[in-house]
Formats: structure tokens, sequence, C-alpha cells
């Protein structure tokens, strides 16, 4: 529960958007291949975080196995995934309550609502880490319920010919690498490891299990999500929804309009707003816990006010320069996350075997050949993301 709820979030609200060009197919095959590679990325971290003493975390172990430089590389993207991730989700979040509010006929400007998002959720990370538990355990519960009534029926209703014989230009293979990164995103759990490996010692077999099956159900989200949505909605019709922006409030606009009943819709905008906010809530937590040892920052009153403003002041102020950037920052976070999700645990492991090769422990198999394939699977999600940015990759528009 703890890797499928990590990975399934607000994130997901960017799959169909960046799928439209190369459409259901590619988009399935797209995301096996991204799943294998990130789980056995994830594998890979867990092989050398077995060699280190339970609690042991990203810094010690990339310290000891590839030394200063990539501990700071691996540091800094850490933390830039975790700020681009907070202002994305102030983006989502602006605009799933934005039309939250226009349903009630409350009008506001995305910026204002993204305001009033973050610091409606900044407060619960600045009391404290139990509350950010129970609130966010609460939210788990209804996305659950709200997913599956929403979706269900969203699948119930799927016309086939919408995913089998999409309309509009006769061209899907080419949109392939511009969607790379968001996929990669996707799939982003890899933080949890070292925290399995203190809860449960070092017990790979239940630790392995555990990164196997919370995967597996991400995906199997992922799939019903994007049946649900390319079944209901044409391909012609995303057009529109990439020229609004392609945020959250958007796509969820689109999806009301096709659902059936009024409480069905209610149902899909409230999985909307507990995804969005559970998001926000798990990322803001492990940023503001980060920069606090950064900082030194203790943990009284004053010392958590500063910390809260080291942590949400920065992306607030872009989420209100900036409201319609939820797509673009899911880019940028893929960018960054190629470094500490994919080609630093593959290095990582390669190093570990050669610092350990008498210990008896858990081994990734595949050999010398499978890390190198997750370490080029990391380099070309980093390459599709800089060429897509330089406009030198095909994006349906």
């Amino acid at each position: 529960m703890i890797i499928a709820g990590t990975t399934v979030g607000a994130g997901m609200f960017s799959l169909p958007v960046v799928s439209a060009g190369m459409w259901f197919g590619y988009s399935i095959a797209m995301l096996i291949g991204i799943w294998f590679c990130m789980l056995v990325s994830g594998l890979m971290l867990l092989e050398t975080n077995l060699h280190f003493k339970p609690g042991d975390s990203f810094d010690t172990l990339t310290k000891v196995t590839l030394g200063q430089f990539w501990r700071i590389v691996n540091g800094l993207s850490i933390t830039f995934v975790l700020y681009i991730l907070t202002y994305a989700y102030i983006s989502g979040g602006g605009s799933i309550v934005n039309h939250t509010l226009s349903g009630m006929g409350i009008h506001l400007p995305q910026s204002i609502a993204g305001l009033v998002f973050a610091l409606v959720l900044a407060a619960i990370v600045m009391i404290s880490t139990k509350v950010v538990d129970r609130i966010t355990t609460v939210m788990l519960g209804g996305m659950i319920i709200t997913f599956f009534l929403a979706v269900g029926n969203l699948l119930i209703d799927v016309e086939t010919v919408n995913l089998l014989v999409p309309d509009g230009q006769a061209s899907f293979a080419p949109y392939i690498l511009a969607a790379i990164p968001f996929g990669l995103t996707s799939f982003g759990y890899h933080g949890n490891v070292p925290s399995l490996v203190k809860y449960y010692g070092k017990q790979p077999n239940v630790i392995i299990k555990a990164i196997c099956i919370g995967t597996f159900i991400a995906l199997v989200i992922y799939t019903c999500w994007l049946i649900a949505t390319m079944g209901n909605i044409p391909r012609s019709h995303f057009s529109d929804i990439i020229a609004q922006g392609g945020n959250m409030g958007v796509l969820v606009a689109a999806l009301s309009d096709v659902m059936s009943s009024a409480w069905l819709n209610t149902m899909l905008t409230l999985f909307a707003n507990l995804a969005v906010a559970s998001s926000f809530l798990g990322v803001t937590l492990g940023l503001f816990d980060y920069l606090a040892d950064l900082f030194d920052f203790d943990e009284s009153a004053n010392g958590r006010i500063k910390t809260a403003a080291v942590t949400f002041i920065p992306p607030t102020i872009l989420g209100l320069l900036f409201p319609d950037g939820f797509l673009i920052a899911i880019g940028f976070a893929a960018l960054a996350a190629t470094i500490w999700a994919a080609i630093v645990p593959a290095m990582m492991a390669y190093k570990s075997r050669k610092m350990f090769p008498d210990e008896n422990s858990f081994r990734v198999p595949g050999g010398t050949p499978l890390v190198v394939v997750v370490i080029l699977f990391g380099v070309l999600t980093a390459a599709c993301h800089l060429l897509a940015m330089a406009d030198l990759l095909p994006v349906y528009r």
C-alpha cells in the first residue's frame, strides 16, 4: 500500500493528455516498458541498501558507493524533484479547485485558487507529521472509493471504437518519445525503499513482494484510467484539452461532459481533489523534513515556521506567476528523477557488487547487461525531455 499509494497520485492526470498522440495501444506498451525498468531500478536500490544498516538512506548509500560527487548530484536532483512536484501540485490543485468552485457558481482566478489550496495544505504539514498521517489515511480511503465509483462507470460506457480506431491524423508512433518522461514520473516510489528496509529490517523477500505488487497495482490503475479516458473522449477532443494547458481541471471537465449523472461527476471531481491533495501532502512532507535537516531547523514552533517558509514560499510564488504549469513541471520532475530513480540505483548496484562480492545477500538477476539497460533507460528519458523542450520531437497539439 505504501508503494502503490506513493506511485499513484495527481501525476496520473497527465498520462491521458501526453499519451493522446500515440493513443491507447502504444500508451499501454510504453507503460509496461517503463514499469519494468522502474521496478528493476527499485530492486537494484534495495540490493545496495541491504549491504548497509537499516535506516541508511540515499545520502549514505551514494556517498559510500559512488563518492562525494554523485552524493551532491543525487541530493540536488532529489531536492529539485520535490520542489518542482510541489509547484506542479499547486498548479494542478488550483486548476481542480477552480473547476470545483465553478460548479458551485464561485469563480476565482486560477492563481488565487492555487494560493488557497497551498495555504490550507501547508498549514496541515506545518502542524505535525501525525496530522498529515491521519488526514492522508482518510484521503486515501476516499480516493479508492471515489476512483472506483467514477472510473467504474466510465469503464462501462467505454466506446471500443474510440480506443481501437481513433479519429484524427493516422500518426501514432512518433509521439512515444515525448511521452516517456511523464511515464517515468508516474512510477516514482524509490524514496520509499530505504524506509521499507528501515521498517522491515533485512528481509529482502518481504520488500521485493511489496515493490512488485505495489508497482503492479499502479500499472493496473493506470491501464484502467487510460481505458476510461480514451474510451470516452475522442482523440481529436484532446487537442482542445492541450490547447487549454492540459491541466487537471480541464481534463476533469471534459470527462464530466460525457458522464451519465451529476452524482458520478461529483465522484470524479472529488477523486481529483483528493488525489492532488494527498500527492501534495506526501511530497511536501518529504521536502519539509529534508529541508529541516539540511538547514538544522528545530521542531519548535519558530523552527517549523522557518522550515515551512523555505518549503512553501518558492513553489507558491511560481504557482501564482505560472498557474498552468502542471504538465511542464511534471516533465521537469522526470528530467531530475532519471538521476536518482534510474541512473544512480543502477550505478550503485554495479559498484556494490564489486565492493561486497562475498556477501550472500539479494542480487537482482540479469547481471551487468540489465544494469546497462536501466542506465540507458534513464539517459533516454532525460534526452527525450530535453529534445521535446527544444521542439526537436513531435508533440501532439
